[in-house]
Parts: structure tokens; C-alpha cells; sequence
């Protein structure tokens, strides 16, 4: 038997094939009666700037107040293409800095999400051999379910983002 979904984490980084993951989300939400835990993670600034710490501070608050808005932004694209508020689904916004592989299974964890949902983009295999992917190491080190959704194509592209 199938646990029920109660709970999604959607990890986003804001980009247009993030935009596409959440409609699958919120489908997701809504067939299941779920609620979505949006996470965006920030990279952490480069170390040598960690010496300035009250800039770092400033910059990292700056950074966070940016992600909100655009975050904000980013539902309401979505809301306008579904004709419905994305709010009644989402229980939880974070932003957090830190690695995203990191944030994304402490969250999962924390908020009790039964099922991840992630953008993908498609990258090729020597990038992806050499650098590694955020939904590459999600899927290696969680033992949650994790649905990877890749950019459409771009007349599906251009209808919904």
C-alpha cells in the first residue's frame, strides 16, 4: 500500500523549469488534500567574505528579502495560470542559506514532507558526471519519494511559464 501524501516539499531555484515543478505540486496538493513546503536555498557566500561579518549579514539579509519577493512573484505567475491561489496549499515558505542538498533533506526532515518534488534541467552527462546535481544527490541520499520534473518542451514551455 501507498502512504498517503500529507505533506510536500518543493524545492525551487526559481527558474522557469521550477515554475513548470510546481503546477505538478500543486496538482499533487490538490488530488491528495496536501499541503507544500516551498524551500529556495542560498548559496552561502564565498568564504573570503566571511571575515567582513557585518556584511556578510547585511548581504545575506538582502539576499533573503530579494528570494521573498521573488517567491511572492513566482506564485502569482503561477496562481494566474491556474485561476486559483497557490496560498491554500502552501503550510510553509523557507529561505535558507546553506547548501540545497543540505537544506533540502534537513527540511524534509523538520516539516515532515512525505514526497519531494524537484525541477530538473537537463543538463548533460559530463556536467552533471563532474559537477553533481541537486536532484542527483537528492535522490542518492533521501529516503523519501522524489518526483524530478524536466523543462517541457517550448511550445508547452511558452503556454505555462
Amino acid at each position: 500500500m501507498i502512504p498517503q501524501i500529507k505533506k510536500i516539499l518543493f524545492a525551487t531555484d526559481l527558474s522557469e523549469n521550477s515554475t513548470y515543478a510546481f503546477y505538478y505540486a500543486i496538482h499533487m496538493a490538490k488530488r491528495d488534500e496536501a499541503k507544500i513546503v516551498i524551500l529556495h536555498a542560498i548559496e552561502p557566500l564565498p568564504p573570503m567574505l566571511i571575515t567582513f561579518e557585518d556584511f556578510v549579514f547585511k548581504v545575506a539579509k538582502d539576499r533573503i528579502k530579494a528570494v521573498k519577493e521573488r517567491l511572492q512573484k513566482f506564485s502569482q505567475k503561477v496562481d494566474a495560470r491556474i485561476g486559483t491561489s497557490s496560498v491554500e496549499f502552501v503550510s510553509n515558505t523557507l529561505v535558507r542559506m546553506g547548501d540545497p542538498v543540505e537544506e533540502i533533506l534537513k527540511a524534509v526532515d523538520e516539516e515532515g514532507c512525505d514526497v519531494i518534488v524537484l525541477g530538473t534541467h537537463g543538463k548533460g552527462f559530463l556536467e552533471q558526471t563532474f559537477l553533481g546535481s541537486v536532484s542527483s544527490s537528492v535522490l542518492l541520499r533521501t529516503r523519501k519519494p522524489v518526483f524530478l520534473v524536466p523543462l517541457p518542451s517550448e511550445n508547452i514551455t511558452n503556454d505555462l511559464i
